[in-house]
């Protein structure tokens, strides 16, 4: 769900793969390109009094990484799909690609998945595809799960992994799933309502920046892949004064792939659902409530609630807040700044606090709305509009 800050490490967990990282060379020199002058970029409104709302996001890091193993639970041969930390929709294809192979292995064409967010859902339309019977269980729709409330930002590598307790074959299970994951959002892009489309990420930084702060006592050493994804991946390119207008001493210009969640889950849901699945309500408590089910597999994809349900203490609460603006149609860009997300959707304005280093929110599994959180990012983030503010109600 998150995103990181490029003081040298990357800059919305997953953009190194864009080039970014360490890359933010002082603006002495030419750019990458020039010429086009300043573009006209209307304003972003980022008022509290437009706040529309607060979410607070639980992401589900395990430092090997996603739990992709199976086991025997009674007579039912589970899969688990979970633990996939910030990066939960930018996996989720690949991630599913390989859940549903080894749920049909052996012949299997009557399973059951657990869980309706983003990792279910695309598990269980991966499963449709390979020919499988599937029913969807879950206590909550698409909706009101914690992917729902998800930054909505190509980010494969946000704590996903530490790099101390990673397998040696992670980084290519990584890459694996990442490229499958690329090649499927790409599906969506130009599709009516947006699912998944294109922006400008705008990475800003003032001249008096400091250098980044040494880690934490016991930090985690989160797992990135640079270079992994370079030829899929569009670069950045540093940015003259005049190629931009924020009051700013540095800029980087990178295309940026945004998932519009609203839309992208009511389509996943609708394709899900034509193609003959079926979401059934149901709790589940303990592993032995699989006993109820009729289907002899079960794909388990219930993320952070695989901490309760199957008592896995590896999986770390990572709080992520993000505090939701009306949406501007007109709007095709986003910021980094300050340690800022500022991130434009079709179904809202997220503006979101990622924290120093990826330690933000680490450990933390408070679910309540921090207003102070989101005013003080407001106010990081207004400058940048000083005297142009749109003329809105509210």
């Amino acid at each position: 769900m998150t995103m990181s800050v490029q003081n040298r490490r990357t800059v919305l967990a997953g953009i190194g793969a864009l080039g970014l990282a360490g890359c933010a060379p002082k603006l002495t020199g030419q750019p990458a390109l020039q010429g086009f002058g300043t573009p006209v970029l209307p304003p972003i409104d980022v008022r509290m009094a437009r706040i529309t709302n607060i979410s607070v996001c639980l992401r589900p890091f395990r430092a090997a990484g996603p739990r992709m193993d199976v086991e025997t639970v009674g007579n039912k041969r589970v899969v688990h799909n979970y633990g996939h930390g910030g990066s939960g929709w930018s996996l989720s294809w690949g991630s599913a690609a390989i859940a549903a192979a080894k749920a049909m292995e052996g012949g299997t064409r009557d399973v059951a998945v657990i869980g309706c967010g983003a990792i279910g859902l695309t598990s269980a339309i991966t499963l449709q595809r390979a020919g499988a019977r599937v029913t969807i269980y879950a206590k909550e729709r698409l909706p009101q799960t914690r992917s729902a409330r998800a930054t909505g930002t190509w980010s494969p590598a946000s704590r996903i992994a530490d790099v101390a307790r990673m397998g040696d074959g992670f980084p290519a299970l990584w890459e694996q799933m990442a490229r499958a994951s690329w090649a499927a959002h790409l599906g969506y892009v130009g599709m009516a309502g947006e699912p998944v489309l294109w922006s400008d990420l705008y990475i800003l930084h003032d001249a008096d920046r400091s250098l980044p702060s040494p880690p934490p006592a016991g930090a985690i050493d989160f797992a990135h892949f640079p270079g992994r994804l370079r030829d899929l991946t569009p670069r950045s390119r540093p940015l003259m004064a005049q190629d931009h207008p924020f009051p700013v001493a540095e800029a980087r210009l990178a295309p940026s792939l945004t998932f519009n969640i609203a839309e992208l889950g009511r389509r996943l849901m609708a394709d899900f659902l034509m193609e003959g699945g079926r979401i059934e309500p149901m709790v589940f408590h303990t592993p032995a409530d699989l006993a109820r089910l009729r289907q002899p597999v079960v794909v388990n994809c219930t993320g952070y609630g695989a901490r309760d349900l199957w008592a896995d203490d590896s999986i770390i609460p990572v709080r992520g807040q993000i505090a939701w603006l009306p949406a501007q149609p007109e709007l095709r860009y986003s910021i980094f700044y300050r340690n800022i997300s500022l991130l434009p959707r079709p179904d809202g304005i997220v503006l979101q606090q990622a924290g120093p280093s990826e330690m933000f929110g680490y450990g933390i599994a408070d679910e309540a709305p921090d207003r102070a959180e989101a005013e003080a990012a407001a106010a990081a983030i207004a400058p940048l509009f000083a005297g142009r503010a749109p003329a809105r109600a509210g």
